[in-house]
């Protein structure tokens, strides 16, 4: 049958294929950016929620015992407020019987609120000094304790010893704390607390220089007079105790809102709060505090301690060090611009009035300008990651179990699949699939482009001990494979040829064609062994079965490509295909070596081209035509794998989204009642689990795994990768004994882990993105050398 060609002159229009492929190509490229955004934004939520629990970048060194000669003894002598004026140096202590309560590390939602509501309820303000991770994690928590008219500092953005830290490290960690507030309630501040300072007679020689830098950066670093130790959890008498300055002085008390459990805080606040107050003691923020020393205790502490008078406006570049917080000196502020001292001054009353606050608050200022969009970027940038990565987290154990329940059942359910197989007495008898079937059938070999194989293909079915006659569809080729098989001169083979159609139409016009009753359906670069369509159609000597898939081989296995393949396509065929066999739901008769009724074909209305996995689209089909697909692993074909990472990804891209196209035609199958239903409650549920959703999160486990090696615990992480592979190792082992493969090329398994498997999660990931975004792909050709043949020792 020969071809139609179109008049020479006249320029032939697209065909439907040519267009969609067009169609498809130009959808490729952004399909494949989408993924690696997709990909890109999984791995920065994860880096930026790591970076949040102090997983990345964590530097848990303390410095203690340090020697302190270096720092000037009237410092060491001072009081707990330490500021720089022009670049000096001044200690100021709280006045006499005045108690600034102090709060470090949090905020928590927990905590935090239970002591604002102690603090309300005695109606007196706390400074908090923050965390900034934590500012970004909880900001509607820091949001209610400025709104109540508490005052905020800052606790570095990851609670490391800056001492250990380089000056880059120290202005990120002030900066993006100040962005988290910004974009938390919209202020900044000047109060600064280093983590694990104490007294600051504990200064010494390597944070002295830390604590100059901040002073000349505009900040007041806020040390403490008396310490709750509440940490120690000693119970709400010794928190109380220990929390009571001697003597009726001033003191900067410190208590913590996060931590722990700080429920004993909670109790002995009430209790403290009381006790001090009966004394006679006042309590403010540290802005009061320095209000009070600057002896202006209605507001006027505003103006810093050299009594410049100047307003603050945050957010432009401006921050008044000495605005309430006595510094008397401007510094950085997120936006990076600095002023010197008494610089941009201007008369308060000219100041913006919504930039005023409270005396109490008087060391915030209200972030503006773009301190406050680049804060709230950062909120919800965080708020992204706190909701996606708990998400991920359960679909991580969800992904787990689902591995290792689909393992479990393979090996139970191939094992039992194979002692029924082969069983040769006991009850029932030796297996048997009724009385042999010896009549000839037909064998459909689609071909396009296959002038390497198609010669090796057909000597192998002239090799056949079963009666058969061989179909050839010459699907368009271009490079002689039609005259080719001809020039073999093999009996009983007819080449038909047709226009370029595609596969399902190559088939269909085989089946049309067919004189037998039995169809085999093979590719045209596979190869047979002398008894494969014997074994393949003896299923048929029962009448309830409508297609049989056979066990297909990699021919080219002694590459790494090909290696892999091996290991892929043995478990498949020994694990996968006995499982769903067993359950009576196979998805899919493999295009290599597969058997039909012709009568079923033409039942179901042949292969379709509504999808490019044309076999597992009519293998469903016939299920919900109500005939049984069963697997007939004595039935062996040698296919050519790809040899390359691009012929690979091709192939299995236009497979896998294939299968997602024949799922989704079939969904119906999901209500369908009877026998013929038995796909839909059973297989497409399996089907869409192990194949789809498994293998789309899969690359969660491995990403979580390097995430854990290089941030969390190397070592645990290894032994639990390790432990999976050593599961997929046992599989992989009772796959190939059942098969009678040799074991060396389990070799490659951990390489196939680590890059043929991360491979076969993006091709899916890509035609997950293809079918959510409506793409088409048509029947892609694979470059084939020609190389397999049927293996020595098959006679």
């Amino acid at each position: 049958m020969t071809s139609t060609t179109p008049s020479r002159g006249r320029r032939r229009a697209p065909t439907k294929m040519e267009r969609a492929a067009g169609k498809a190509a130009a959808l490729q490229k952004p399909r494949v950016i989408l993924a690696l955004l997709l990909l890109l934004g999984l791995t920065s939520v994860m880096l930026l929620d790591g970076y949040l629990r102090s997983e990345i970048g964590n530097d848990a060194r303390v410095r203690d015992g340090a020697a302190y000669d270096q720092v000037p003894q009237k410092i060491l002598d001072g009081g707990p407020l330490l500021t720089f004026t022009g670049g000096t140096a001044k200690t100021r202590s709280v006045p006499k019987k005045t108690i600034v309560l102090t709060f470090d590390d949090g905020p928590t939602p927990t905590w935090t609120p239970q002591i604002l509501k102690v603090l309300d309820d005695n109606d007196i303000e706390a400074t908090f000094f923050m965390v900034g991770s934590m500012v970004s994690r909880y900001p509607g928590v820091v949001k209610d304790l400025v709104d109540q008219g508490n005052e905020v500092g800052i606790h570095t953005f990851t609670h490391v010893d800056l001492s250990y830290q380089g000056t880059g490290r120290l202005q990120r960690e002030l900066k993006q704390t100040q962005l988290a507030l910004a974009g938390a309630a919209g202020i900044t501040t000047t109060l600064f607390r280093a983590p694990y300072s104490s007294e600051i007679n504990a200064v010494d020689n390597y944070s002295w220089p830390v604590y100059k830098e901040i002073g000349n950066l505009g900040y007041t670093s806020v040390f403490v007079d008396t310490d709750s130790d509440d940490w120690k959890k000693p119970g709400v008498s010794k928190i109380v105790q220990w929390a009571t300055p001697k003597n009726d002085k001033g003191a900067v008390v410190l208590m913590h809102d996060a931590g722990g459990d700080r429920s004993e805080t909670v109790k002995a606040l009430d209790t403290y709060i009381k006790k001090m107050k009966a004394k006679g003691y006042s309590f403010t923020t540290v802005s009061g505090a320095m209000a009070k020393l600057n002896g202006a205790p209605n507001g006027a502490g505003r103006t810093g301690a050299t009594g410049s008078g100047q307003a603050v406006e945050a957010g432009v570049g401006q921050t008044g060090a000495g605005a309430g917080a006595g510094a008397g000196a401007l510094g950085e502020q997120p936006g990076g611009a600095q002023s010197a001292p008494g610089s941009g001054s201007t008369d308060s009353s000219s100041s913006n009035s919504s930039n005023k606050v409270d005396v109490e608050q008087s060391g915030q200022q209200k972030a503006t300008g773009s301190t406050l969009y680049e804060g709230k970027a950062l909120i919800y940038a965080v708020a992204v990651a706190e909701w996606v990565l708990p998400l991920l987290s359960w679909l991580l154990l969800v992904v787990g179990v689902s591995v290792m329940g689909r393992f479990g059942m393979m090996l139970i359910l191939a094992r039992r699949h194979y002692r029924q197989r082969n069983r040769k007495r006991g009850k029932g008898g030796k297996f048997s699939w009724g009385p042999t079937v010896t009549r000839p059938v037909t064998v459909i070999v689609p071909a396009y482009n296959e002038k390497e194989c198609i010669a090796n293909t057909l000597h192998s079915l002239a090799r056949s001990t079963h009666p058969i006659e061989i179909i050839v569809v010459d699907d368009g080729s271009t490079d002689g494979t039609k005259e080719i098989a001809e020039s073999l001169g093999l009996p009983n083979v007819r080449v038909i040829r047709q226009e370029n159609a595609g596969k399902p139409a190559a088939l269909n016009n085989g089946v049309r064609n067919a004189s037998d009753d039995i169809v085999v359906m093979m590719d045209g670069d596979t190869v047979f062994e002398p008894d494969a369509v014997h074994q393949l159609v003896q299923p048929f000597a029962n009448p309830g079965i409508g297609a049989v898939a056979g066990n297909a081989k990699v021919g080219n296995r002694n590459t790494v490509i090909g290696a892999w393949q091996h290991i892929e396509y043995v478990m498949g065929f020994n694990l996968d295909r006995r499982m769903y066999d067993l359950l009576r739901c196979m998805p899919t008769i493999p295009g290599a070596i597969g058997a039909f009724r012709r009568d079923a074909v033409l039942e179901v209305g042949g292969m379709s081209e509504d999808t490019l996995a044309e076999d597992t689209d009519i293998t469903i089909a016939m299920h919900r035509a109500g005939w049984r697909v069963v697997y007939q692993e004595h039935a062996r074909a040698w296919t050519e794998a790809p040899s390359s990472l691009k012929q690979l990804w091709s192939q299995r891209y236009r497979w896998s989204y294939g299968t997602m196209q024949a799922l989704w035609k079939h969904r119906k199958s999901l209500t369908d009642k009877g026998p013929s239903g038995r796909f839909g409650r059973i297989g497409m549920p399996l089907v869409v689990i192990f194949q789809i959703i498994t293998p789309v999160l899969a690359p969660l486990i491995d990403v979580f795994t390097v995430y854990s090696m290089i941030f969390v615990d190397f070592w645990a992480s290894l032994l639990a990768w390790l432990a999976v592979l050593v599961v997929q190792l046992v599989c992989a082992a009772y796959a190939f004994r059942l098969d009678r493969e040799k074991y060396r090329y389990l070799a490659m398994l951990p390489l196939q882990q680590l890059a043929y498997r991360q491979m076969m999660y993006l091709v899916l990931i890509h035609s997950s993105v293809t079918a959510l975004t409506g793409g088409r792909l048509r029947w892609q050709k694979l470059k084939r050398t020609g190389e397999v043949g049927t293996p020595a020792g098959v006679s």
